[in-house]
């Protein structure tokens, strides 16, 4: 059951009954559940070898290897540099352990999913259509199992990246 604020008023937190199936809010109460469970799984799952504590430490170094390699990419708007920083930042967030690998492995999935489903609501040619998004998870996994991601530099691509 989903709690949320009553639209009269905005008293006590009250339960409502769940509109029929299609309903917004029993839609939204229902997939953020699951998420959150898948998102618990996968951490348990990723954790049975070592602590918390160093698990999350990892995850959280991991993220902010993939957000930089992100915003270097953004800031060097370079030609054809997309798989590069894709190979990179998994290689750089996988380098800090496990929890680093699982962080950039959901990253990963959760950012070429959410290009999938922008692409549905677009027109014409977004140039994030199903085999770029094939090409930039072959990168994070070429980056995520350790191999050197300078493989897809592109030429001229400046050494600051």
């Amino acid at each position: 059951m989903c709690w949320h604020r009553s639209r009269a008023g905005g008293r006590a937190a009250q339960p409502h009954q769940e509109p029929p199936r299609g309903g917004t809010a029993k839609g939204l109460c229902s997939r953020m559940k699951l998420l959150v469970g898948i998102l618990l799984c996968s951490l348990v799952l990723g954790v049975s070898s070592q602590s918390w504590w160093t698990f999350l430490k990892e995850a959280g170094q991991g993220t902010r290897d993939m957000w930089r390699a992100y915003s270097d990419m953004r800031e060097a708007n370079y030609k054809n540099s997309d798989k590069y920083f894709h190979a990179r930042g998994n290689y750089d967030a996988a380098q800090r352990g496990p929890g680093g690998a699982w962080a950039a492995e959901v990253i990963s999935d959760a950012r070429e999913k959410s290009q999938r489903i922008t692409d549905l609501f677009k027109f014409g040619d977004s140039g994030h259509g199903v085999e770029d998004s094939k090409a930039d998870q072959a990168a994070n996994e070429w980056g995520r199992s350790g191999k050197d991601p300078n493989h897809f530099r592109p030429a001229g691509l400046p050494d600051k990246y």
